[in-house]
């Protein structure tokens, strides 16, 4: 009989469960993209583990070597609280400085895909105006870039930080979220596809 009580209690706390939250007093997000709005929640299946390729944990260095918290001087790290906070800000543009073929395999909703090579010459999007050494990106309608790429292993949104700096962007203005996909997945939260 106690046996049977305690399954019994097992089994109702396990049916009750509480959702899983992005914060105490977060559920989710929406934010708009082209294609419409889209809730950005955390995955509800509290069995489900992260895979694919974003489950490799040991790439080869080089290329794949862990980087920096801070890729350039000035350059603010930010994690997925900041990151959902951007999403809905019209001062920040959120740049997924990833190759296309990452990119149209799953991203942060809401993201704009600037590849790292194309980074500093498209600032332009950012409210920069061209000139000839470059860019002047310091008018009052110049958006924040929030960058990030594949995880603390990827170089691909640091290169684009500091390429983007190099042309003119000031550096004050870019947040690096470094955990990037792989962080973004191991918590569950919404991925376009």
């Amino acid at each position: 009989m106690r046996f049977l009580m305690a399954v019994f209690l097992v089994a109702a706390t396990t049916a009750g469960a509480d959702p899983v939250r992005i914060a105490p007093d977060m559920m989710s997000v929406t934010v708009e993209t082209p294609g419409g709005p889209v809730e950005i929640m955390r995955d509800q299946d509290t069995d489900a583990v992260i895979t694919g390729d974003f489950a490799r944990i040991a790439r080869p260095c080089p290329s794949f070597c862990i980087q920096p918290m801070i890729p350039a001087p000035g350059v603010t790290p930010v994690g997925e609280l900041e990151m959902l906070g951007f999403l809905n800000d019209p001062e920040v543009m959120v740049i997924d400085g990833r190759v296309r073929p990452d990119y149209e395999g799953g991203a942060i909703p809401g993201a704009v895909n600037v590849p790292y090579t194309e980074a500093a010459d498209r600032l332009g999007e950012l409210g920069c105006e061209p000139d000839f050494d470059g860019w002047i990106c310091d008018g009052d309608g110049v958006k924040s870039a929030a960058l990030y790429c594949n995880g603390p292993w990827c170089g691909q949104s640091p290169t684009a930080a500091r390429r983007m700096i190099e042309a003119g962007f000031p550096a004050e203005k870019v947040y690096y979220y470094r955990a990037g996909m792989q962080g973004w997945r191991m918590l569950g939260l919404t991925v376009t596809e």
